[in-house]
């Protein structure tokens, strides 16, 4: 609840001047004002701080249920399947698994090949269901500032400083040792859900992981989408270069982890991967 009432007045995000102007805009749907009254008593919308609150509080109980989480993605359904047939080979083949994504599954869960799963497993091994592909923690992996993005902000009065810092979660909670520290994200429907990164400087999926290949032991000293270097990170010193070394990535094992990150899409969103 309280996270979704952040983001609409957030100059960084959604940008609305105050609550009532969130509240008005809940008013232009009429299935959204009944809806409010049949939930919350037909004098909800005289009080904008109770009318605000009902809609953090209807997002947050939304993200809650099985509607937003089904958990049924292909990786979803493989899992269904091992837990019924012996041999996991037939569940590979009866999904219509391919070669390049079992191959981006093994590489995502290897403790030799990759670190992915130090910071996006929460599960056991042992018992994956329901897996959210992250463990809830903060870290500072060196992702580049988006510059365009700050100009963007200059440019529509949002901000002041087309360079700014983010601190992350160490202004937050006024820390100095967390500064550039960002939620580790969830996987699921990661492959529609750009641009990436928590500022959005990458458009591909395919850049993230070179990104994490040029952090590590990798020989990627451009980004693909620019030509040009990576640029610099909002925060050096408390990048998390322990977790983020790894053997070098090529072409075919970074394609394939790809392959695996869509198998996390929700079955209702498969029409979308391209």
């Amino acid at each position: 609840k309280d996270q979704a009432m952040g983001p609409p007045l957030d100059g960084n995000e959604m940008q609305m001047p105050n609550k009532a102007s969130v509240v008005e805009r809940i008013k232009e749907n009429p299935k959204y004002v009944e809806a409010f009254k049949s939930l919350y008593g037909a004098k909800i919308f005289d009080d904008t701080n109770a009318s605000y609150a009902a809609m953090g509080e209807a997002i947050g109980k939304f993200e809650k249920t099985d509607l937003f989480a089904p958990f049924d993605s292909k990786y979803d359904r493989l899992l269904a399947c091992a837990k019924i047939k012996e041999d996991i080979t037939e569940c590979y083949i009866d999904g219509g698994w391919t070669r390049q994504e079992q191959l981006g599954e093994s590489l995502f869960f290897s403790n030799n090949n990759t670190n992915c799963k130090t910071c996006h497993q929460l599960k056991s091994d042992l018992e994956p269901e329901g897996e959210t592909f992250t463990n809830y923690k903060y870290e500072n992996i060196g992702t580049p500032k988006n510059l365009r993005a700050l100009q963007a902000r200059v440019d529509v009065g949002s901000a002041t400083n087309a360079n700014a810092t983010d601190l992350g979660v160490g202004k937050t909670v006024n820390d100095a040792s967390k500064n550039g520290m960002i939620k580790v994200p969830t996987l699921r429907n990661i492959a529609i859900t750009g641009p990436y990164m928590n500022n959005g400087v990458f458009k591909n999926l395919k850049t993230v992981l070179e990104f994490y290949d040029h952090m590590g032991e990798g020989n990627r000293p451009n980004n693909p989408e620019t030509g040009k270097p990576w640029g610099e990170p909002d925060v050096k010193s408390t990048i998390n270069h322990v977790d983020l070394q790894m053997p070098a990535l090529n072409d075919k094992k970074i394609e394939a982890l790809e392959a695996f990150l869509k198998t996390l899409t929700d079955k209702r969103y498969e029409h979308l991967l391209k």
